[in-house]
């Protein structure tokens, strides 16, 4: 079994900052590529960032220049930096892989990794 456990929301004011956390169980060098996602109240998931083994990162248009992920690999964890937060960003952010693969465990997929997400509230 794999897991994706998610942490750091709260509640700050708009233009504030926070830094979410997603700890894995197993080794994220086998994750790839690596998401965040988020859902606001009544409204479908969306893709917010992504970023691939080499790096390379992508971003939905509505956070780029605000957000930044990234990874440490070492201690399997992945982040999501975010500044000048707006009220729109209010939702359940998630984090998530395409897939994980060892010759031992075998395959698992992104259905696999949902966790039960970290809440944030931009709000004054």
């Amino acid at each position: 079994q794999v897991q994706l456990v998610e942490s750091g929301g709260g509640l700050v004011q708009p233009g504030g900052s926070l830094r979410l956390s997603c700890t894995a169980s197993r080794s994220i060098s086998m994750m790839n590529p690596m998401h965040w996602y988020r859902q606001a109240s009544g409204k479908q998931r969306d893709l917010v960032a992504t970023i691939t083994s080499d790096g390379s990162t992508t971003y939905t248009n509505s956070v780029k220049g605000r957000f930044t992920i990234s990874k440490n690999s070492a201690k399997n964890m992945l982040y999501l930096q975010m500044d000048s937060l707006k009220p729109e960003d209010t939702a359940v952010y998630y984090c998530n892989a395409d897939s994980y693969c060892d010759p031992v465990s075998g395959c698992y997929w992104s259905a696999d990794f949902w966790g039960q997400g970290t809440q944030v509230n931009v709000s004054t």
